[in-house]
């Protein structure tokens, strides 16, 4: 399996978790158009729309998500270059991210199952972000 959380040490400054909101944000508009018969660009764009809306497009470097099954990370990738259309029953991660050099990063990530007409996410751990 794979996935993340973030959470603050000591303080959540108001940019990051300005931050924070729209990486949620951004997984949940992934999540929401992942399903069989969507390309991997299809979902890594409805993310990173959102992200690149908040003015973040540049501090988000990698790809929405990849697939797992006998590896940690395989096909099919969900990122701008992906034309690979998932599938019924395909695992894949959906790992959107901001990352701001000098102030810190968030990542939210959960492996979902795509359906016919959705995704099912797998893994069912609190998304609001903690102070630690």
């Amino acid at each position: 399996s794979d996935m993340t959380r973030t959470v603050a040490v000591g303080h959540v400054t108001e940019e990051m978790q300005r931050v924070y909101d729209i990486v949620l944000d951004a997984q949940l508009a992934g999540i929401a158009c992942c399903k069989a018969g969507v390309s991997g660009r299809e979902v890594d764009g409805a993310a990173r729309r959102v992200i690149e809306a908040a003015g973040y497009g540049d501090a988000f470097g990698h790809g929405f998500g990849h697939g797992v099954g006998l590896e940690i990370h395989e096909a099919p990738t969900a990122n701008p270059r992906s034309i690979e259309v998932l599938d019924k029953n395909m695992l894949i991660t959906i790992e959107p991210g901001i990352y701001l050099p000098g102030v810190g990063g968030v990542r939210i990530e959960d492996l979902v199952l795509v359906t016919s007409d959705g995704c099912e996410v797998l893994n069912h751990d609190p998304k609001d972000q903690p102070v630690l």
